[in-house]
């Protein structure tokens, strides 16, 4: 895992002696201007990119020659496609993974202890999917996540150790709550885009061209393009002889 604090040191040094330089006339304030740009940069990009381990360790693919993979649903569990999804997955005799959101919860319990009584992984996905999740404090999203928790051990009688980041931020604050929580967070190394992208089709070619054995597919429970996608991937990774899986499984290989 990349030192984050190590970074910030070193970035912040190296502020101060742009500084120096510019007090001293060798160097314009335009090089500090680009340098701040930068780095800043860096940093949001570390955040969003769960596979640097930048500030916390994330588990985005079981390193492996064996053919097995996870698919996983985000946002869930929504009442009109979930059931969708499941009856597809037992059709195709395979396990999924679905991340799950708080306030989803509360409105479907049942829906949730079906997920679970099929034999699928469920992980917490936070309490409220917030779009300004990511800004939180330690406080915030030991709240979110503790308050999920409960929700997931009343409907199915388990605690799950599994957690996703909303939209793949992590954060300092985030490393800590989980510290804490002693929650695995879990990623992804096969993005399906199905959320901006609409057509199935597109959908299914771009995920299938990254399919490798022990890989993580993201894909979201909540809208009606991932249907059609999920019965073609079944249907091609089963005639590829691969074994969809849970993450705990993926995990338990680890």
């Amino acid at each position: 895992m990349i030192n984050y604090k190590l970074y910030f040191s070193f970035f912040a040094l190296l502020s101060c002696v742009i500084i120096v330089f510019i007090t001293l006339e060798l160097v314009s304030m335009w090089w500090l201007v680009l340098y701040l740009v930068f780095g800043f940069i860096i940093i949001g990009i570390a955040s969003l990119t769960m596979r640097w381990n930048w500030f916390l360790k994330a588990f985005t693919r079981l390193n492996t020659n064996e053919k097995i993979i996870a698919i996983t649903f985000d946002d869930g569990p929504n009442p009109e496609y979930t059931p969708q999804m499941l009856a597809l997955l037992k059709k195709y005799e395979a396990k999924a993974t679905f991340f799950c959101i708080g306030e989803h919860i509360e409105k479907h319990p049942g829906l949730l202890k079906t997920i679970a009584n099929d034999g699928h992984g469920i992980g917490n996905h936070s309490y409220s999917h917030s779009k300004t999740i990511g800004f939180s404090n330690t406080k915030s999203w030991l709240e979110e996540i503790e308050r999920t928790d409960q929700l997931i051990e009343k409907a199915t009688g388990f605690k799950t150790n599994l957690f996703r980041p909303p939209f793949g931020v992590t954060t300092p604050h985030l490393a800590s709550a989980l510290k804490t929580t002693d929650h695995s967070c879990i990623g992804w190394n096969n993005r399906s885009f199905d959320t901006f992208i609409a057509s199935p089709k597109t959908i299914s070619t771009r995920v299938l061209k990254q399919v490798t054995p022990g890989g993580i597919i993201l894909l979201h429970d909540k809208q009606a393009n991932c249907i059609p996608v999920l019965e073609h991937l079944l249907q091609v990774l089963q005639s590829k002889h691969y074994k969809m899986v849970t993450i705990n499984d993926l995990l338990h290989e680890n």
